[in-house]
């Protein structure tokens, strides 16, 4: 166990952030969180100059937590970290199972959480690559994800459901093209999209929580796009926007143009 003053310096750091005005469910989920493993990950990260500080909670997802910190040079970036329950682990055995990148994956469940940082880390390259936003990936350790900080010093980027859209149906549109650019380029369909995994910020979309993205190879992949346009139409007919058919949509997205 490290005992070295950065090290303190976490333990009490974590200390403020569990205890803070939380309720008591909150204090278990952040213990959750950070627990003795993750420390010392965290630690590593912090000896291996990726990040210097912890500095405060983003958000609270489906399979993890997302803290603002700053890198040695004091910029902010954005810390994912996956919890390691029993509920998680139930929830994402299905979306890496089928996924020959992560074949042989069994074991501990720590170990399998393990496996889906280094998906999300993946698939965010990927999409990058293809040219959909999303926050850059800097690097991951055990069940830490690393990413680039999406918002200014006074807060995070609002989520799309958050937002008054000036222009609903350009919004819309972009979503569309990287639904398409993410199947086409990357090979992937997100699974999960809708209004709750998307930022908005300097008047464009910004796609995050891609840990589910699957191969458009995936047994089920054709029906995670169905349901991902239906999430799409959905919020945006809300938002009064003459939504388009969801084969139309299809269609655009999973046929190459000539």
């Amino acid at each position: 166990m490290p005992r070295g003053e950065a090290y303190e310096k976490l333990e009490h750091k974590i200390m403020a952030l569990r205890t803070t005005d939380r309720t008591g469910d909150e204090r278990q989920t952040m213990g959750e969180v950070f627990d003795k493993d993750t420390l010392l990950g965290i630690y590593k990260l912090m000896t291996d100059g990726v990040i210097d500080t912890i500095e405060y909670p983003i958000s609270t997802g489906k399979e993890g937590n997302v803290f603002a910190a700053k890198d040695p040079h004091g910029k902010l970036v954005a810390v994912k970290i996956y919890r390691t329950s029993t509920a998680t682990f139930n929830r994402i055995a299905r979306y890496i199972e089928g996924d020959k990148r992560f074949q042989g994956i069994t074991g501990s469940r720590r170990r399998v959480i393990m496996a889906w940082a280094n998906k999300e880390f993946r698939n965010l390259q990927r999409l990058e690559d293809a040219g959909v936003k999303v926050p850059t990936p800097i690097r991951f350790h055990r069940n830490i994800l690393v990413m680039k900080y999406i918002g200014t010093k006074d807060g995070p980027a609002p989520l799309l459901r958050d937002v008054e859209l000036e222009d609903a149906e350009d919004t819309y549109e972009i979503i569309i093209n990287y639904m398409r650019l993410a199947y086409q380029k990357a090979e992937l369909v997100h699974a999960d999209l809708s209004e709750f995994n998307i930022l908005f910020y300097r008047r464009k979309p910004i796609i995050i929580d891609v840990g589910q993205a699957v191969l458009t190879e995936h047994v089920n992949a054709k029906d995670f796009l169905y349901r991902d346009i239906d999430n799409i139409n959905r919020f945006f007919r809300s938002r009064a926007v003459d939504i388009r058919d969801r084969e139309d949509i299809f269609r655009e997205v999973t046929e190459v143009r000539e």
